[in-house]
This record gives C-alpha cells, sequence and structure tokens, in this order.
C-alpha cells in the first residue's frame, strides 16, 4: 500500500478510487501552507495536484520517496519537469479528460461573439430596444474558425465547430502535410499567417512555452481579419491583453472570449473596461462537473496503475 497526498479538490468517486487500494492524505487546501504541504511529503510516493500547487526544486528536494505527480488538468506550467526527470519521478497530466467542455466553450463563445448577445444583454437590461442595430449582427453558420494548436482539444473543437456548420482551419507547428484527417472530413494545415488572414474567429489551444510568450502580441493581432474576433482558453501569458484590449476598443477586432489572464486570480483588468462585445470568465471552459469527475477519474486511475506497476 503506497501514501498519496492530494493538495487540491479531487472528486468524491476518484477519491474512494485511490483509497481503496492506497493510503491517502486528502487535503484540498493544502497547497495554500507551503512549510505544511512540504513536511507531509516526506514519505509520500504519490502527489496529485491541479494547478495552484508549485511542484518546483525547493517542494522535491524534501519528498525523497516522491515517484508520481498526478496533474489534474493538462497545463503543466505549475510543474517543474526537469526536476522530476532529474530525480525519475513521472508526471502524468489528464490529457483529452476536458477537451469536451473546452471545445462547447469555444463553439458557445465564437455564436455568441458573431451575434453580439453580450452587448445586446446589457442594453435590453438597460431598457432599451436596440434590435435595428443588432439586426446587423452575423450568423456564425459558414464562417471560418482559425484553430492555433491542433492537438487533443484543438482536435475536438473541429470537430464540434464542423458540426455546427463552421469551416475549419489549423496551424500547428508539431504538425506537416496539407491537411489532418478527422472522421469524415479534414481539416487543412496552413502557415499561422495565413490562419489569421482568413479566419472569422481565432481559439488558442498552445502550451504555454517561452516560444508561445505573448505570441499573439500586437503585431500578431494586427495580421488578423478585420472584423474578427479571439478566443483564448489556453493560457494568459499567451496574449498580450492590452493591445488586445485597443484592438477591441477601436473596433480593429470585433469581440473576444478570455478565460485566461497572465495573472492568476486576475485582479486588475481595468484594460478591459468600457468593451462591450467580450466575454470574460476566471478559468472554466475546461471546468464543469462532467470534466472534473472524467479528469479525476483519469488521473485516480493511472496513478493507480503506476503505483501497481
Amino acid at each position: 500500500m503506497s501514501a498519496i497526498l492530494i493538495s487540491e479538490f479531487i472528486t468524491s468517486q476518484a477519491l474512494e478510487t485511490l483509497r481503496s487500494n492506497h493510503s491517502v492524505i486528502y487535503e484540498p487546501d493544502l497547497y495554500k501552507d507551503r512549510p505544511a504541504l512540504i513536511a507531509a511529503l516526506q514519505n509520500i510516493e504519490a502527489l496529485i495536484v491541479r494547478n495552484l500547487t508549485q511542484v518546483n526544486e525547493e517542494l522535491l528536494a524534501g519528498a525523497s520517496k516522491l515517484r508520481v505527480v498526478g496533474r489534474l488538468g493538462v497545463g503543466l506550467e505549475n510543474i517543474e519537469l526537469p526536476a522530476c526527470a532529474k530525480r525519475n519521478i513521472k508526471v502524468i497530466p489528464a490529457t483529452g479528460a476536458n477537451a469536451e467542455s473546452v471545445a462547447e466553450y469555444v463553439v458557445c463563445s465564437a455564436v455568441t461573439l458573431s451575434r453580439g448577445l453580450i452587448p445586446a444583454t446589457s442594453s435590453t437590461q438597460k431598457g432599451e430596444w436596440p434590435r435595428p442595430h443588432f439586426s446587423g449582427y452575423h450568423e456564425f453558420l459558414g464562417k471560418t474558425l482559425g484553430i492555433v494548436g491542433f492537438g487533443s482539444i484543438g482536435r475536438v473543437v473541429a470537430k464540434k465547430a464542423h458540426a455546427f456548420g463552421l469551416q475549419c482551419i489549423a496551424y500547428d507547428p508539431m504538425l506537416s502535410g496539407e491537411s489532418f484527417a478527422l472522421d469524415g472530413f479534414s481539416v487543412p494545415l496552413m502557415s499561422l499567417n495565413q490562419l489569421l488572414a482568413q479566419s472569422d474567429a481565432v481559439t488558442l489551444h498552445l502550451p504555454f512555452l517561452p516560444a508561445t510568450k505573448d505570441l499573439f502580441n500586437a503585431a500578431t493581432l494586427d495580421q488578423m481579419k478585420e472584423g474578427a474576433s479571439l478566443i483564448n482558453t489556453a493560457r494568459g501569458g499567451i496574449v498580450d491583453e492590452k493591445a488586445l484590449a485597443e484592438r477591441l476598443r477601436s473596433g480593429r477586432l470585433s469581440g473576444a472570449a478570455i478565460d485566461v489572464f497572465a495573472a492568476e486570480p486576475a485582479k486588475d483588468l481595468s484594460h478591459f473596461v468600457g468593451i462591450e462585445n467580450l466575454i470574460l470568465t476566471p478559468h472554466i471552459a475546461g471546468v464543469t462537473h462532467e470534466s472534473n469527475d472524467r479528469v479525476s477519474q483519469m488521473i485516480a486511475d493511472e496513478v493507480n496503475l503506476f503505483l501497481e506497476a
């Protein structure tokens, strides 16, 4: 029986899966108390975290028995992979488990922005009746969705978008060829510049790396099609928020849905104040009741398998 420490929220069913085979310490707020977290790791073989527990050299130095880290999500920015590799610690992300939730958010956001539903709601709540103005907004049917990053989530986005009647194109530096075949259709692959010029909406599904930091800066945003919208459910540091706000305010871009921010929790979003066709959410695109169940159960099962191998 191995010892497992869980320092952030996991679902009850997944917790029971782990407890049926191992000794489990479940303290979902432990990530807030760094000294206590480090002390608790002394005899632990498996650590399960979300994105708030910083798994770095300092933490690992006192975890001599640690063999595996399970990540309840897909981003690995809070885990120092070289430090884990140096100690032969396996890192297991929940790849694909929240893809359906993210894809749903993306397609819904693209349609919401195209129809202007956010400013229409605000105007109607004020007692206005701006029917003629919002009659000039557009259907998204038949429009082009550019998917930047065509991994597991990007491909699910394409499937949902295709079913909704959208044309999908993609850019991914890890893929070669002219197109990528999915179930019953194919998605053209092109350069980032080509994608930006053709897309009515652009959705980001990239990891946060030195190469992607501020990838969507002022110059990149200016390559986007006039009146296009941007959806970011990937990582905040990929987009220059102030440059985006300027282009939304000027009308150069028509709208945006931003679920992730350069600093989280996001405390100062004053640069977005007064922008109408804008969706701002607290990093929830991939977090639903259903995806929490899938993510938690996947990691519980994978950690169990690793410890029992």
